[in-house]
């Protein structure tokens, strides 16, 4: 299960998702969570339809998309969402 977490440096709400995140990592440490700065990394965030941020997206092992959130994500949300990508 993999997490993309895209961010940019001037967002607040993308301070607290930090924190959601850092919370679900100890909670499922299996979980692989990267962090894209939306202007740093364009082209991936093209590449996903990022709108705005903070938005979570959260794949199952072959890459499908299974949840995304826009906007500060709750931690049982996120939890909700990794288990539906196991």
């Amino acid at each position: 299960m993999n997490l993309l977490f895209f961010s940019s440096s001037f967002c607040d709400p993308c301070i607290q998702t930090r924190g959601v995140l850092k919370h679900v990592a100890t909670l499922v440490p299996a979980a692989k969570i990267a962090e894209l700065d939306v202007a740093r990394d364009t082209a991936e965030a093209e590449k996903a339809g990022i709108r705005s941020t903070p938005t979570v997206i959260v794949t199952n092992a072959d890459g499908t998309e299974v949840f995304r959130a826009e906007g500060v994500p709750t931690i049982n949300q996120v939890l909700v969402a990794l288990a539906k990508a196991v």
